[in-house]
């Protein structure tokens, strides 16, 4: 799309998948303008077809099916697999303690269906520690290899086991602390903890809405899920406190809202999909004499993922001034046609928007187009460093698919 991002056909359903960004609110922007884009196709499509169609940005269809929310972070190949595994997995089993999206009931077949309500729709499903699967037998950290980058220097540290987020705040959080421990990783941290068994513990995790519930660790004391994250949050602080202002919001917000785990759940139902979630559901279930297990609390669960703001439970809060904003709504519509200025995202944009007929096939690692007879592969592996900046203003001017292709022959390697 003109705004860098991807909306494609995936195997059988569409995926939208955001462009690359710098930022934790370009990020927001662009996740919410995926949901407007999303929609409007929807809407577009019911048009034509006369047929109504709704959009759910979850991880469920409460039938046993699950599809991923997927996140992608640039790092360096230098840190050993096995290490970013053993760091990862304590980390990403207990993150869901403000990322999660919440979930009425249990879903697969070893499941306790004694749960009412649990903080994670994405813990039901994973059965392995690690590996490349992201359909069957999905693990907790996924290690495919498609760097789109230069590969000897970068990996892409590609997620599956985040819950979709509708809240801005969560959003920004689970990247946020994400990026902050890989980049604790570059530096050198080594895994600070081990989990006994942490597909077991990611369950435990998250059926547990009190958060007291001790998870078994290997030659050391069982710890609780918010005292396993606060490890990694101070010793984030020790590294990174006061590198610039977005990873100082980042540190201050972890450290409140593990506060407030700890001390009064009810007080994030502003900022955290899951408490946000329970609260509106739980009134409703005790007003109107009703059981978690009613199917009518599962209808209300898919309800609050409706991405239409006329329909959505999510968006009847954020109307009501009850869930906190990182951006505006400008900077959302924005977003659904502007790309980020700082990513090589606003170079695909641009092709898009000034050459499509000449563009012969176009993803993630650059362009494939054809001038006048000849072909050229516009290459955008190396354009993940700082220098892509200039190359996106300079861009900007060129009118032609002419000067275009001037800029890109003149356009220098990053320095190795």
């Amino acid at each position: 799309l003109v705004n860098g991002a991807r909306f494609y056909n995936d195997h059988g359903h569409l995926e939208y998948a955001t462009p690359e960004c710098r930022s934790l609110r370009d990020l927001v922007a662009h996740d919410k303008a995926g949901e407007r884009v999303v929609l409007a196709a929807a809407q577009k499509h019911a048009e034509k077809s006369g047929r109504n169609v709704s959009i759910y940005k979850n991880n469920t269809d409460f039938h046993g099916a699950s599809y991923g929310t997927h996140e992608g972070y640039l790092m360096q190949r230098e840190v050993p697999t096995d290490t970013l595994i053993q760091s990862l997995l304590p980390f990403f089993a207990t993150r869901q303690i403000y990322a999660g999206a919440g979930k009425v009931g249990t879903e697969n077949e070893s499941a306790d269906k004694h749960v009412p309500y649990q903080i994670s729709q994405r813990a039901d499903f994973f059965m392995v520690e690690a590996s490349v699967d992201t359909l069957h037998n999905r693990p907790l950290v996924n290690t495919r290899d498609e760097p789109h980058a230069t590969p000897r220097k970068y990996r892409r540290l590609h997620v599956i086991c985040g819950d979709a987020n509708m809240s801005e705040y969560a959003t920004a959080l689970k990247v946020g602390t994400t990026s902050l421990v890989i980049r604790l990783l570059e530096a050198g941290l080594r895994p600070p903890i081990r989990l006994t068994n942490p597909i077991q513990a990611v369950k435990q995790v998250s059926r547990d809405i009190t958060l007291k519930k001790q998870l078994e660790c290997t030659a050391r004391p069982a710890m609780t899920a918010i005292e396993i994250q606060w490890l990694y949050q101070q010793e984030a602080v020790k590294q990174f406190k006061g590198t610039n202002e977005e990873t100082d919001w980042v540190l201050q917000e972890w450290e409140s809202v593990l506060t407030a785990l700890e001390t009064d759940i009810p007080s994030l139902e502003d900022r955290l999909d899951w408490v946000a979630k329970y609260q509106l559901l739980n009134e409703f279930r005790e007003a109107e004499g009703l059981k978690w297990s009613d199917a009518y609390m599962q209808s209300l669960d898919l309800a609050y993922h409706d991405v239409d703001p006329e329909q959505s439970l999510y968006y009847g809060l954020e109307q009501a001034g009850s869930m906190r904003r990182l951006v505006t709504e400008g900077r959302i519509q924005a977003a659904m046609s502007c790309p980020p200025t700082d990513t090589r995202a606003a170079l695909r944009g641009l092709f898009v928007e000034r050459f499509p007929k000449a563009v012969q096939s176009i993803g993630w690692n650059g362009v494939s187009f054809q001038h006048n007879g000849e072909h050229y592969l516009f290459d955008m592996n190396p354009l993940v460093e700082e220098n892509v900046s200039v190359l996106n203003v300079e861009m900007t001017g060129a009118e032609t698919l002419e000067a275009a292709i001037a800029l890109i022959q003149q356009n220098p390697k990053p320095i190795e």
